[in-house]
């Protein structure tokens, strides 16, 4: 009988969305906060291997199909922050100190019991925040360059219409597509050969206020945590402590190299655990190999890429980026809203995240959490949840509880 190759097929799919739909976002976030495009290539590879490792190391350990991923919320998050005092040095020690709160969560209990009171409608409504920004540039971008942007957005309807999961890979390939006609293929392609920079860290704290705590929170409340329900829905259980170790390792060694946050995958799990992952449930851990591979290979594209995306003209790459978060956008605004009691403070908090100031050096995603938190400490809930009957208003709490149900190690 032949063998199922349902899982590598499955694995292979998964990493190619996940990477294409995704990495002008991470380029984007990493030159947002110093990263000159040598970085931001070096910082891309270093994900994708460190990605890679994790990923093969964690599914042939523990026979599960557990997937990685880096952070976009997390690049999201970077370029609405922008240039931090210290510059890109102290940004790459803010990634250092993301790296390391991220392992101490699997290793100390306390953390993770911390985390996860952070009310899950402020986590979300400060990514809808930074997100926003960013989502508008497809409508910014067509207004002022239709010939340009439009066909970008046109290919992504076309695709959702046609072929939903591809129709964010479809409209970056229209817009690379664009930038090869505008450039006449002069991109310097003869600099991308693979190539690693590192970056000696230093540390401000600014840079610690403003990148590694909002960072931590949107990595833990936007991939961690939704990671653990994909998985527990398609029965599995996370080794949350070594996968935690994992991954904070993972980010320690890519952040002197550019990479900003290494963290369970959500979206592309659910094609690797799923049904999609192959009938035979005890086999799909390959699928995860197969996708960690598929990294490994893609790492090679880093500095290519980077260079396509830095010639392109204003407008292209961001609607690109733009059109690939607003799935994230969407979900992440119904989970911020869906309980009235958490309305007001939700949408402060969403305002501020979507102001961009910085207040003492410290970016908006920081104050948007604290003025959520006052928000919600003087409105009295209780009353707002009483004006809509019907609405639990425990519903947003439910994936930090589910999370918490998979601390053990």
């Amino acid at each position: 009988m032949s063998q199922d190759h349902s899982p590598v097929v499955a694995g292979v799919v998964a990493a190619v969305v996940g990477f294409s739909s995704s990495f002008v976002v991470v380029l984007a976030g990493l030159v947002a906060v110093g990263a000159t495009p040598a970085q931001a290539a070096s910082g891309l590879l270093a994900l994708c291997v460190a990605q890679g490792l994790g990923m093969a190391w964690l599914a042939v350990r523990h026979r599960t199909p557990l997937s990685l991923a880096w952070s976009t919320p997390g690049a999201a998050l970077l370029v609405s922050t922008g240039a931090v005092a210290g510059g890109w040095s102290a940004a790459v020690g803010a990634f250092l100190a993301t790296a390391a709160l991220i392992a101490l969560t699997g290793l100390v209990p306390a953390l993770g019991d911390l985390v996860a009171r952070i009310p899950p409608s402020l986590a979300r409504a400060m990514l809808a925040g930074v997100l926003l920004p960013i989502c508008l540039e497809p409508v910014l971008g067509v207004a002022a360059a239709p010939l340009l942007v439009g066909p970008v957005v046109l290919a992504w309807l076309v695709g959702q219409r046609l072929f939903p999961r591809w129709a964010v890979p479809a409209s970056l390939v229209v817009a690379l597509a664009v930038v090869l006609v505008e450039t006449h293929g002069e991109v310097g392609l003869a600099d991308a050969a693979p190539a690693l920079a590192w970056t000696t860290p230093t540390w401000s704290v600014p840079a610690l206020v403003g990148i590694a705590l909002p960072l931590y929170v949107a990595t833990m409340a936007s991939q961690n945590v939704p990671g653990v329900a994909v998985m527990a829905g398609n029965g599995y259980r996370v080794p949350w402590r070594e996968t935690m170790v994992v991954t904070g390792l993972g980010t320690a060694l890519a952040a002197p190299l550019g990479g900003h946050a290494v963290n369970l995958a959500a979206i592309t799990a659910a094609m690797v655990a799923g049904p999609e992952g192959g009938p035979d449930r005890s086999q799909r851990w390959r699928g995860a190999v197969a996708a960690a591979v598929t990294y490994l290979v893609l790492a090679a594209a880093a500095a290519g890429l980077t260079a396509l995306v830095t010639a392109a003209p204003d407008g292209v790459v961001q609607a690109a980026a733009g059109l690939a978060l607003l799935g994230t956008l969407a979900t992440s605004l119904a989970d911020a809203l869906a309980d009235p009691a958490e309305r007001v403070a939700a949408v402060a908090c969403l305002v501020v995240a979507a102001s961009g100031v910085t207040v003492l050096g410290v970016g908006a995603a920081f104050w948007a959490l604290v003025v959520g938190l006052v928000v919600r400490a003087v409105v009295p809930r209780a009353a707002l949840s009483a004006s809509a009957p019907g609405t639990s208003p425990t519903a947003t709490s439910a994936p930090a509880r589910s999370a918490g149900r998979h601390r053990s190690p």
